[in-house]
């Protein structure tokens, strides 16, 4: 998988464009909605980005990511990262122009959802919810709320018409020349400095199995025409959301359709927020990446050993898939995902050092997870900044003996004085036990050894016993 330097390089020069023009009251839009779902080094990106333009213009000059690194305070690698979430997130477009020896970028400013857009979005609104909690959300919906205008008792309406105010004059000649039509119209290439409104975050409908939905729907209950473009866009983002396949959408679907076999995108809404829900106690989803980002895979896409295709399975697959897959295709329950989603958070690891933990853990306790242990254990990772899988195995291996002693909560080998260690035996995953790690080669030694010593033992004592014996025997003689 390509890294960082692979896709852009501080020489390589970018330059600002902006779909339309960028208002002030953008600012607070992207500062109490987005930036709680995206972090701060995002929402620093694209404040700078944005300063980059001039006033009422729609393009920056050119400039090198050396010198936007020096602007923002931030290295290259975290720039690129911070880039792609505000490209999923829909606040940037980004186009790329490559030669023998320099690639230029432009990035496309795109204005972020209007607060009616955003909290009646459907997906990022549920996630600020989560992130934020009931109080701080409706803190901020009433921020960007007022009274709407109505008309007030007693009031009536007296404005005037276009037509009432204006008349329209008819001069004796008046010829549109080609000069004159040319003028009336754009030009070739430009566009007025104006602005659209942002669509909301679409899921690809080719992330969801619609062919499997509609063959468990009954054309009776759900005609195939009540499945619009706006319903299966709807569909596609409520499965990403929630989780949801093609079976368990299926009388998620049926009880939107209404009374004109039309489906309720509102109700659709709210059926699988109740469906997930009543799944997970009352819980909402919350924004996380799904599974290690592109930037931090290694591992090919066709393994050719074992351990490349369980780093390849750890890289692909989100933790919460994980932990199905450990339990046999069981729902994780709530307080498992819990800590998996307070350690993803609190000590920043990424998804795929996530994995490891997880296996690494459940199989050393028994299968469970316990939140202390896990911290501790994350904490340590995180302090030594691992971002892949392999680096979890190798510190995992090398820390080993003293992931067992806080397993078992000994704060310091002194406190166990020269009490006799007992010998421990326990499950460990299969990356674990590689016979070429030196971890392995030095216990197979010291196991060697030891065997050897008791051989030699054994041997010196028969020998003993012989002489024992034959001295007796000299004595009876004698």
């Amino acid at each position: 998988m390509a890294q960082h330097w692979q896709e852009m390089l501080p020489i390589d020069r970018y330059t600002v464009a902006a779909s339309g023009l960028l208002h002030d009251y953008d600012r607070k839009v992207l500062t109490l909605l987005y930036q709680p779902l995206i972090g701060s080094a995002c929402f620093s990106l694209y404040m700078t980005l944005w300063a980059e333009l001039e006033e009422n213009r729609l393009w920056s000059s050119s400039n090198s990511h050396h010198s936007l690194m020096n602007f923002i305070g931030m290295g290259l690698k975290d720039i690129y990262e911070a880039r792609i979430k505000l490209e999923g997130i829909g606040l940037l477009k980004v186009y790329v122009n490559k030669d023998e020896e320099t690639r230029s970028f432009i990035y496309e400013l795109l204005p972020p959802l209007t607060p009616e857009q955003f909290f009646l979005d459907g997906m990022l609104n549920i996630y600020l919810y989560k992130k934020l909690g009931r109080n701080q959300f409706m803190r901020l919906k009433r921020f960007f709320s007022d009274q709407k205008v109505q008309r007030a008792a007693g009031y009536e309406e007296v404005t005037k018409a276009f037509q009432d105010v204006f008349e329209s004059g008819h001069p004796v000649s008046f010829e549109v020349d080609d000069e004159v039509e040319q003028m009336m119209n754009e030009k070739d290439g430009e566009g007025y400095i104006g602005r659209n409104e942002q669509d909301g975050i679409q899921v690809s409908n080719e992330a969801f199995n619609f062919e499997l939905l509609q063959a468990g729907l009954n054309e009776s209950l759900v005609p195939k025409k009540a499945l619009t473009v706006k319903v299966r866009e709807s569909i596609s983002n409520l499965a990403f959301l929630y989780g949801i396949d093609p079976i368990q959408m299926k009388n998620i679907v049926i009880s939107a359709v209404n009374e004109d076999n039309e489906i309720n995108i509102e109700e659709l809404r709210k059926s699988a927020r109740d469906w997930y829900q009543f799944q997970n106690h009352d819980q909402l989803p919350s924004l996380i990446d799904r599974v290690q980002p592109a930037i931090h895979q290694t591992q090919k896409e066709h393994p050719a050993t074992q351990e490349e295709e369980l780093i390849r399975y750890l890289e692909i697959t989100s933790p919460r898939q994980l932990l199905k897959d450990i339990s046999g295709g069981a729902e994780p329950s709530k307080g498992d995902l819990q800590i998996i989603e307070d350690v993803m958070f609190q000590q920043k690891l990424l998804p795929g050092v996530i994995n490891v933990l997880i296996q690494y853990v459940m199989l050393k306790t028994d299968m469970k997870l316990t939140k202390g242990y896990v911290e501790k254990i994350a904490g340590h990772w995180a302090r030594k900044k691992i971002k892949t899988p392999q680096e979890a195995m190798l510190l995992a291996k090398k820390e080993h003996r003293q992931y067992l002693d806080w397993a078992e909560g000994k704060k310091t080998a002194s406190t166990n004085g020269n009490k006799k260690k007992p010998i421990r035996t326990e499950m460990l995953p299969d990356w674990f036990d590689e016979k070429d790690s030196t971890a392995n080669k030095k216990k197979e030694t010291q196991q060697h050894s030891s065997e050897k010593d008791q051989d030699e033992l054994q041997m010196k004592k028969r020998e003993l016993n012989e002489k024992l014996k034959k001295l007796r025997s000299q004595e009876v003689t004698d």
